[in-house]
């Protein structure tokens, strides 16, 4: 079928506008699939994913979902990438993620509003993005990487200690200051939490020297997680 590729446990439905999972992924592969790529697509709803109970990795990158994402019981599912959707909650999504999803361990959430750094909002800076990841860690302890980079210790221990007090509240403009940010110039460099080489939101070039980025769908961006045993 048109745009679906099936390589050993691995399932990509990658850029076909879809609005929904079709439901014959779920009956052919959900039974052995442990990577399901539906990246670049239309989705606003992950209605049918609750036949893929064996997943391990699920690339959602560039779709429509929103903070009444709901994700199945996922046991075994390590690897969860959600960059660029429309998220905006952060502690609902990570009090889902703790219940469904017990063993994740790498997330990565770029792109969104509640992923609080220049690649969404121009008025957020470092400091931001250093309180959100505390509080992700906080919620979510198991995490061995988040977004662009791994999770150091000193990471893991703050956030122990701090994460609770570190949620980040987005507060809403008026309808002047929207208008007003629209139309101003920036003049400050842009802060973003991706190594310099891969700024460039459509560039796809590895640039961390150690290690190796992982590329399964054509589109897929979220997913260049590098390994524990390949440091």
């Amino acid at each position: 079928m048109a745009g679906l590729m099936v390589s050993g446990t691995q399932v990509s439905y990658v850029g076909q506008n879809c609005r929904e999972i079709p439901e014959y992924l779920g009956r052919d592969f959900g039974h052995f699939a442990k990577r399901l790529d539906l990246s670049f697509n239309l989705l606003r709803s992950l209605e049918g994913l609750s036949a893929f109970r064996s997943l391990e990795e699920l690339i959602l990158d560039n779709n429509l979902l929103g903070d009444d994402l709901v994700l199945p019981g996922l046991p075994h599912l390590h690897t969860l990438t959600l960059n660029k959707n429309q998220i905006s909650d952060l502690e609902y999504l990570l009090d889902h993620l703790a219940e469904v999803t017990p063993s994740l361990e790498y997330l990565s959430l770029l792109g969104n509003v509640a992923c609080p750094n220049e690649l969404v909002n121009l008025e957020k800076d470092e400091e931001d993005y250093k309180r959100y990841r505390c509080f992700v860690l906080y919620k979510l302890p198991n995490l061995k990487f988040l977004d662009a980079k791994k999770v150091s210790r000193q990471e893991r221990e703050e956030a122990l200690v701090r994460g609770a007090f570190m949620k980040v509240v987005k507060p809403k403009a008026s309808s002047e200051e929207e208008e007003e940010e629209a139309t101003s110039p920036k003049d400050h460099p842009q802060y973003t939490p991706l190594p310099s080489g891969s700024r460039e939101l459509t560039s796809h070039r590895g640039v961390l020297g150690k290690g190796r980025y992982f590329y399964y769908g054509k589109n897929s961006e979220g997913n260049r997680f590098i390994r524990d045993d390949q440091l």
